[in-house]
């Protein structure tokens, strides 16, 4: 290569190291269709909560010994992931044929990619299981975003790569979304889900902490477990626990 043509690309482009955010849809079954109506209705009960999120097809779970490659159907899985808003860039966990047409299809392969597992939820707390997304935690949100106006039943509000500040009750039937903190400086009476792509290190604050429903990080518990008696209706908080038999939730009183 002459000098002149070294000239000549350095003036065209760099060549620099990236991070990308990325979402791991890992898959436990290869019925798209039963893949496609679960994430119809995680947009239905969450409307934008993906947008255009570059996402790893996980196929780790896969029994291979009783799902052949073909079973996979990858191009309508593609298709389906589209549609909702996610964009597949590469595949995990693929081998042989099936590794062959994911990169045929596109993807490329991430079989190096490390992808948070969830740990067992403690028997004190109930989880609703998310069954398709498992997302890798997200850098400290930004910006939080402002309410300040009461929310009523069926209103939704998501603050998306931020915090979320609520000046006004959150009624029942309401839900308040945020990827990092949620503070709500009035009663929580509907559902709180903080860290909703994976931040544990996510809280909810409330002065009135009466909720139906509070999440940190895909960890749930609802109403029906009921609060401990020094925190419901009271000032508290609630935080995500990591210890050997899992992860749970704790919610503790704050004291002037």
């Amino acid at each position: 290569m002459t000098i002149d043509s070294e000239a000549a690309i350095s003036n065209c482009y760099d060549i620099k190291g990236a991070d990308l955010s990325l979402v791991a849809l890992v898959l436990k079954t290869t019925d798209i269709q039963a893949i496609s109506r679960a994430l119809r209705q995680q947009m239905a009960e969450s409307p934008g909560f993906f947008e255009q999120d570059p996402v790893i097809v996980d196929i780790s779970f896969i029994d291979t010994e009783q799902h052949s490659s073909l079973s996979i159907d990858l191009v309508n899985l593609l298709s389906v992931l589209r549609e909702h808003a996610l964009m597949p860039v590469a595949v995990k966990g693929a081998q042989g044929e099936l590794l062959s047409h994911a990169k045929a299809l596109g993807l490329v392969d991430a079989s190096d990619a490390r992808i948070r597992r969830s740990v067992a939820v403690a028997a004190s707390v109930e989880e609703v299981p998310v069954p398709v997304l498992s997302p890798p935690p997200q850098p400290t949100p930004l910006g939080p975003m402002v309410i300040d106006k009461p929310l009523r039943s069926g209103q939704q509000v998501y603050a998306k790569g931020r915090d979320l500040i609520v000046l006004a009750i959150v009624n029942a039937g309401a839900e308040v979304i945020a990827d990092g903190h949620i503070h709500i400086y009035a009663a929580l009476r509907g559902k709180a889900i903080a860290g909703a792509r994976g931040n544990t290190q996510a809280r909810i604050f409330a002065l009135v902490m009466e909720p139906e429903l509070i999440s940190i990080a895909g960890i749930y518990r609802i109403s029906e477990n009921a609060l401990p008696k020094d925190v419901l209706g009271q000032a508290a908080q609630v935080c995500l626990q990591s210890s050997p038999d899992g992860d749970k939730l704790r919610v503790l009183a704050i004291k002037p």
